[in-house]
């Protein structure tokens, strides 16, 4: 406790660091250092709980921790231990999320938007993208669920099935393929050849 009858949460390395023992007087540089030094050390309390419920971006957590009350240098030096520890690591927090979107069906469009919405830098984009397997077999299993439930597809149904992947975050040119193969598989001619 202080002399102003303030409590001040302190760690191991602040004792140690400071050379601080009951009674000592602190000179008021001293104690804003002090203040500053448990005050980071809080970040990274606050930071290491964060992360052990769910990975994060670096910015994803220094938002966090800023919406906590961390100062935003508190929240860039807890970020910046996390990354030292190995808690927090942006390229594989990349990887992990276009291997998680790309499992739910989602195209390489989709994913670069939740990597852009999550605050992985864009020099990491590329390297998880390039991971993913092509959307050849996800395509094909998609248009197939979509198309097999209607006994003659028409334009209007063509456009519902290529607006809805291509909302899924897929390109033009690799839904087309994917009908094409879908109508060479079946057997299918359309009404109208705009594929």
């Amino acid at each position: 406790m202080l002399a102003d009858g303030s409590k001040l949460k302190l760690t191991d390395r602040e004792m140690v660091d400071f050379s601080l023992y009951a009674g000592l007087d602190l000179p008021e540089e001293t104690l804003a250092q002090l203040r500053d030094s448990a005050g980071e050390s809080a970040a990274r309390r606050r930071a290491l709980n964060i992360l052990s419920a769910r990975p994060l971006s670096r910015r994803e957590l220094e938002k966090r921790l800023a919406e906590k009350g961390e100062t935003p240098a508190h929240a860039a030096a807890a970020a910046d231990y996390m990354e030292h520890l190995g808690y927090l690591n942006d390229e594989h927090y990349a990887k992990l999320l276009a291997e998680h979107y790309a499992a739910k069906g989602y195209g390489p469009r989709k994913v670069r938007d939740e990597l852009y919405r999550r605050g992985v830098p864009r020099e990491l984009w590329d390297g998880a993208l390039a991971e993913l397997q092509e959307p050849d077999d996800v395509l094909d299993a998609l248009v197939a669920a979509r198309l097999q439930r209607i006994p003659r597809p028409d334009r209007a149904d063509l456009k519902r099935v290529s607006d809805a992947l291509a909302r899924r975050g897929y390109g033009w040119s690799d839904i087309s393929a994917a009908i094409r193969r879908y109508q060479q598989e079946h057997e299918v001619e359309w009404e109208d050849e705009t594929f």
